[in-house]
C-alpha cells in the first residue's frame, strides 16, 4: 500500500482499530448495546471509506460503467448481510424497512446530496452526465415497484392471488433478475473508455485497489453481524420505532460506501462516476438485491417477499416518478438535489411515528 498517503494510512490504521473494537464490543460482557450499536456503525462507514477509496484508484483504469457497478455490488454487501442476519433473526420489519430504506436512501437523500455537490463544482451550476443509466435506473425500479404494487392491492382486496404472496413472489423474483442480469450485460458492454493519456495516473496498483474491495467487503459481513445482534436493544434503548431504524438508521449504515464515495466523486467533478456509482446502487438494490433475498430467504426462518406496508408502497412509487423527473434529462441543478433531500426528510419523519 505504498501508494497511500500519510493521512490514508492512518485513516486505514483507525478503521481497523474501530473494526477491532467493535468486534471486542460484539463478544466482550458488560458493554452496553448501545455502544456496541455505535461502535458497528463507525466500523462500517470506515470499510465503506475503504471501499470508495479503492473504487477511485480502481476507477482511474476503467469506464465509469464498469467501476460504477463494480463498486455498488461491493458495496451493498454490507446490506445483504445486513438483512440476511435480520431475518435470521425473526425481525422481519427491519429487513424489509431495510432494503425500502436503503433504496429511498440512495434514490433520494445520497442522490440529492450528489447533485448539490455536482452542481456546486459546475461553472453554470447544472450537474451534467449521461442519461442512459438515470432512465434504465428508473425501469428497473419500476419494475420491481410493480409487482410490490399489485401484492398490496391483492392484499387490499383479498382477492384469491393475495394466498399465493409467496409464490407470486418467487416467480416475480426470478422474473426480476432474468431482466437485470440482460440490462447489466447490455449496459457494461456499451461503456466507454477513457483515453489513457486523459486518465490520471492511479496511486495504486489493481492488485492492491482488488486487495482492499475484497477485504473490506469481507469485514462488512462480520460487521453487519456485529450491527445486528446490536440493533433491538439499542431500538428499545431509545425508544425509536422499527420502522425509523430500517427506513433511516440502518439504510444510512448499510449504504455508507455509497454515502461516501458519491458525494467524493461528485465534489470532484467526477459526474459520470458519480451518477453511475447511486444509479447503480438504487437499480442493485431494487432489481437484484431484493429479489435475491426473497429467493435466499425461503432458507432462513423467516420468508421475505414483495408484500410491503402500504407507505412503503406509495413511497417507492413515488420516488421510481421523482427520480426519474429529475434526472432523466442528463442535468440537475441544486435545487433539484434539495428536493430529493426534502423528500427523503418528509419520508423519515413519517417512519418515526410509524
Amino acid at each position: 500500500m505504498g501508494g497511500l498517503t500519510r493521512g490514508e494510512r492512518a485513516a486505514l490504521a483507525g478503521v481497523t482499530i474501530a473494526t477491532a473494537l467493535a468486534g471486542v464490543a460484539r463478544y466482550a460482557g458488560g458493554v452496553s448495546h448501545v455502544l456496541a450499536f455505535a461502535l458497528a456503525t463507525i466500523a462500517l462507514a470506515g470499510l465503506a471509506w475503504i471501499v470508495s477509496l479503492a473504487t477511485e484508484q480502481a476507477g482511474l483504469r476503467f469506464g465509469p460503467a464498469v467501476t460504477g457497478f463494480l463498486q455498488s455490488t461491493l458495496g451493498n454487501l454490507p446490506e445483504f448481510f445486513v438483512v440476511l442476519f435480520a431475518l435470521g433473526s425473526r425481525q422481519l420489519i427491519v429487513a424489509q424497512t431495510a432494503i425500502v430504506g436503503s433504496i429511498l436512501v440512495n434514490a433520494l437523500l445520497v442522490l440529492g446530496l450528489v447533485i448539490v455537490a455536482g452542481a456546486r463544482r459546475a461553472p453554470d451550476s447544472v450537474m451534467r452526465f449521461s442519461r442512459r443509466l438515470p432512465n434504465d435506473t428508473a425501469t428497473l425500479l419500476l419494475l420491481a415497484t410493480f409487482i410490490i404494487v399489485l401484492i398490496g392491492l391483492t392484499d387490499a382486496s383479498q382477492g384469491a392471488a393475495s394466498r399465493h404472496t409467496k409464490s407470486i413472489s418467487i416467480v416475480g423474483a426470478v422474473a426480476i433478475l432474468i431482466t437485470y442480469f440482460i440490462w447489466a450485460r447490455q449496459y457494461l458492454r456499451s461503456d466507454e473508455q477513457v483515453a489513457a493519456a486523459e486518465r490520471e495516473q492511479p496511486r495504486l496498483s489493481t492488485t492492491a485497489a482488488v486487495a482492499l474491495l475484497l477485504v473490506a467487503g469481507g469485514a462488512s459481513a462480520f460487521v453487519s453481524d456485529w450491527f445486528v445482534d446490536a440493533l433491538v436493544p439499542t431500538i428499545d434503548a431509545l425508544h425509536i420505532s422499527q420502522a425509523f431504524a430500517g427506513l433511516v438508521i440502518v439504510a444510512i449504515a448499510g449504504n455508507a460506501v455509497e454515502n461516501v464515495t458519491g458525494i467524493v466523486m461528485a465534489d470532484k467533478g467526477r459526474s459520470d462516476l458519480a451518477i453511475s456509482v447511486v444509479k447503480n446502487s438504487v437499480a442493485q438494490i431494487a432489481a437484484f438485491l431484493y429479489p435475491l433475498l426473497v429467493l435466499v430467504s425461503q432458507l432462513t426462518v423467516t420468508s421475505l417477499t414483495f408484500a410491503l406496508a402500504p407507505v412503503s408502497i406509495g413511497a417507492l412509487f413515488g420516488t421510481a416518478l421523482i427520480v426519474w423527473q429529475i434526472t432523466g434529462d442528463g442535468e440537475a441543478t441544486p435545487f433539484e438535489g434539495v428536493a430529493l433531500i426534502a423528500t427523503y426528510v418528509i419520508l423519515a419523519t413519517v417512519a418515526a411515528f410509524e
